[in-house]
């Protein structure tokens, strides 16, 4: 099973990769977000960065709905998601393999073509 450490060094692997200075981790390419933790908000209570489960961007609906609906052990949304293309990955469910693969194609979705072109 895949943890946070696993997010870092993969995402770091990619090229053009930059990481924002967090509690948790926040990958970006080409200035946008592909991969980071998960920023719980629970009501009443401060927001916690959950280093557990990894936020990533999916490129859209159809992908994201794809995901919840074939997978649901790994992958959740929650209300602050709806309408965006983004899904929660449950880290500790999630074969290093599959991590490589969704943090793969989430960089490529949100790197320049022209970087993204070259991998």
């Amino acid at each position: 099973m895949a943890d946070a450490d696993d997010v870092r060094r993969l995402a770091l692997s990619l090229p053009h990769v930059v990481e924002i200075d967090s509690d948790g981790f926040d990958f970006r390419v080409g200035n946008k977000g592909f991969v980071w933790s998960y920023p719980e908000r629970l009501p009443g209570k401060p927001r916690v960065l959950r280093t557990d489960i990894a936020v990533l961007y999916v490129g859209d609906e159809a992908e994201k709905q794809a995901l919840l609906l074939g997978e649901p052990v790994l992958f959740f949304t929650t209300l602050g998601y709806d309408g965006l293309p983004l899904v929660m990955l449950r880290l500790g469910e999630v074969t290093v393999d599959r991590l490589t693969e969704l943090v793969t194609d989430a960089w490529r979705m949100r790197a320049p073509e022209d970087i993204a072109g070259a991998v």
